[in-house]
Order: structure tokens, then C-alpha cells, then sequence
């Protein structure tokens, strides 16, 4: 049998998603717990790995297993077996042809700015920190250039091990709510490091010290080398990965909002 999961977690403590011989990772705990209910080790294939201190809610694994429980078994039985910064959302049986990222026809982002002069406490590792004034109408204007199918090079990390470049960016906006912007994105895949890439370039046309036409400038040059700062990872969360309706998978939540 295939088994589906949706999965919350606030990745924080974690090195991110992907199990590592010496540093804690979601994967590992997950799978541990999976374990424990099915009692024989499982492996869980996640739609997309996070990085170390980017948060999800919902991360969409599937794994296969010869355990025969009903979905509510094992949504609270996992959960019972998983610390208090991971949880299940959600279980479902799937049909084989079932895959968490292969299957996947689009994820969605939201990246998270507290913007305003003093540091927060509260939230420190769930949002990133701006204290100059930022201007969201700017940013928005500017992230525009990145919509449609591209080659986001500029935007991928140096060490990128994707096969190619291009993505297809369906939307992506900026808004501001009070003291926080939220820059939400989603696409048909995402680059190492795409999201916090463009979160750095616009933050600084928000900031005024580039030209809004910049992001666009930048998509055409297709050179990291010339791209803008890497937004730190704490400010980022999954917010959901969108499957055919055939797969009968519950809908991603509303994003996180703190404003």
C-alpha cells in the first residue's frame, strides 16, 4: 500500500529536511515515527527538501509499506511518536501511481519580513527582520519580471543540483499586513535557494538601494555572481504542494500570517 502524509513542522532546530548521519533532520524524525506504527523501517519521499530553519505547513510525503491501518491510525498514531515541532496535518491511502514530487503539478511559498526599527523576540525564528523602512508596492512592481517560464539562474544557488534552470513562475505578489510583508510564490518547481534569492533582491529594491527594474535585470544576466543577498532561511515557509484533484488530496491551508 501507498500512504500520503501532510506534514507541518517548524524547522527550526532541524538541518533541514533531508536525513544527515550527524545533525538532526525532519526526514529522520518522521520516518522514526512512521516506524514505530508500522513496525518495520519505512522511507518517506517528500515533495520538496527543505532548508536548515525553513518551516513548512504542509510538506506532502508518501511511503509505501505492507502495514495494513486505516488512515485515522495513521494520522494519530505517527503524531503520537513525533516531537512537538513536527505534526501530521493529514493520511491518506493513495493510489500507486501516487509520487510527493513527481506526481506535483505546482508549490507554493510564502516568505515572511517583520519589518519595523526594533528586533523581535517572539517571533525571531519565524520571520526575518528588516529595520529600515520597506516599500512593498516597489517590491511587488518589481517581482512581477520573474512571472512566466524562465531561466532563473541568477536565482539558484551556486551549488544548484538541478538539472536545468527553467521554472515557470504562475504567480507572485507582495503585500504588507501592519508590520509584516509577505512575498507569496508559487511555481511548477523551485531552484536551491530561488524564494530567499528573490526575497534578498527585492528587499533591497525595497529598501530603495536598486531600481525596481533590477529583479528583471538581473533574470536576464543568468549569473548568480551578479544576483543579490540570500534572504536568511527563517522567514520561509511551504505552504502547500498542489496535486491532480484525482489523488483526493485535502487543499493547502491559508498561509501563515503574523501581521
Amino acid at each position: 500500500m501507498k500512504i500520503a502524509l501532510g506534514v507541518e513542522y517548524d524547522g527550526s532546530r532541524y538541518h533541514g529536511w533531508q536525513k544527515q548521519p550527524h545533525a538532526p533532520s525532519v526526514q529522520a524524525v518522521l520516518e522514526a515515527a512512521v516506524a514505530r506504527v508500522a513496525a518495520a523501517p519505512v522511507g518517506v519521499v517528500c515533495a520538496g527538501r527543505t532548508d536548515t530553519g525553513v518551516h513548512a505547513q504542509t510538506q506532502v510525503v508518501h511511503f509505501e509499506t505492507a502495514a495494513e491501518r486505516p488512515d485515522r491510525a495513521w494520522l494519530l498514531g505517527v503524531n503520537s511518536h513525533l516531537p512537538p515541532d513536527v505534526a501530521l496535518r493529514w493520511a491518506r491511502h493513495v493510489a500507486n501511481d501516487f509520487h510527493a514530487r513527481y506526481a506535483a503539478t505546482a508549490r507554493s511559498y510564502r516568505y515572511v519580513i517583520l519589518n519595523r526599527p526594533t528586533r523581535p523576540a517572539l517571533l525571531a525564528r519565524r520571520v526575518t527582520w528588516v529595520h529600515r523602512p520597506l516599500d512593498a508596492a516597489r517590491m511587488h512592481e518589481a517581482a512581477q519580471a520573474l512571472r512566466g517560464e524562465h531561466d532563473f539562474s541568477t536565482y539558484r544557488a551556486l551549488g544548484c543540483q538541478a538539472r536545468h534552470p527553467r521554472r515557470c513562475i504562475e504567480s507572485i505578489a507582495v503585500t504588507r499586513d501592519g508590520e509584516c510583508l509577505y512575498l507569496d510564490v508559487t511555481a511548477n518547481a523551485f531552484l536551491h535557494h530561488m524564494v530567499r534569492n528573490i526575497a534578498g533582491v527585492l528587499i533591497a529594491i525595497g529598501k530603495g538601494e536598486r531600481p525596481v527594474g533590477w529583479a528583471g535585470e538581473l533574470l536576464a544576466l543568468r549569473d548568480r555572481r551578479q544576483g543579490g543577498v540570500t534572504a536568511p532561511p527563517h522567514g520561509l515557509y511551504l505552504v502547500g504542494v498542489r496535486y491532480p484533484a484525482r489523488f483526493g488530496l485535502p487543499e493547502p491551508p491559508p498561509p501563515v500570517r503574523y501581521g
